[in-house]
């Protein structure tokens, strides 16, 4: 099972601008989104992300190079999948339900909680406006591809059905992913591994395993 120890740091709090937020983060150990689920879509993007946390928000940063990017929606809670979206699962407690966190490459969220990929509501719109971000448009020196860097605080408040006083010691269950369904070469990348027939990342049980140190 894929392990990430998510380190505590007390030089960023919720009040931190996004840019010093970005800048500590860029010093953070990357993880890799190394898995293609599904034979039917081979296309792999370059994608990786660091974490950290504070008491009370989690901090997220997402590296994504991929040869074309779309950036249609820009509605909280809009359908976001179809664009260039990296997305945020977890879980508390080992109870069934779980957030979705995801968000396209202009940062524009879509925000659910449930027990699997039918039974979700979606979170009230003042929570998607508790999230901050920053989009940043990058490219490669050899133009081959398209680069794109999202920053994310998620204030534990937008955990919103549960009573959490802080993230310290929690243990959690989680993966990250990268897709865009409405892109020239659809595309299902995943940080723990799924063994599913089909595309589907509402699958709690092949999430990894998070801790808060």
């Amino acid at each position: 099972m894929n392990f990430l120890r998510v380190p505590y740091l007390n030089s960023i709090d919720l009040h931190t601008p996004l840019q010093e937020i970005s800048q500590v983060l860029d010093a953070t150990p990357k993880q890799q989104l190394v898995y293609v689920p599904w034979v039917a879509y081979p296309y792999h993007p370059e994608v990786q992300f660091t974490m950290a946390h504070s008491s009370n928000a989690v901090f997220l940063k997402y590296f994504v190079k991929e040869k074309n990017i779309r950036a249609v929606n820009n509605t909280l809670n809009s359908p976001v999948y179809n664009d260039s979206c990296v997305e945020f699962f977890i879980g508390f407690n080992d109870e069934p339900a779980y957030y979705n966190f995801e968000f396209n490459c202009i940062g524009t969220p879509l925000i659910g909680f449930g027990e699997g990929k039918t039974d979700r509501s979606l979170l009230p719109l003042e929570i998607g406006q508790q999230i901050k971000y920053k989009s940043v448009l990058t490219n490669d020196q050899n133009q081959k591809a398209i680069g794109w860097e999202l920053t994310l605080l998620i204030p534990v408040t937008a955990f919103c059905y549960h009573h959490i006083q802080t993230l310290k010691g929690l243990k959690c269950a989680a993966n990250f992913y990268k897709c865009g369904d409405e892109l020239p070469e659809p595309h299902y990348v995943t940080w723990a591994n799924i063994q599913w027939p089909q595309p589907n990342f509402h699958l709690r049980q092949f999430f990894g395993a998070l801790e808060f140190e």
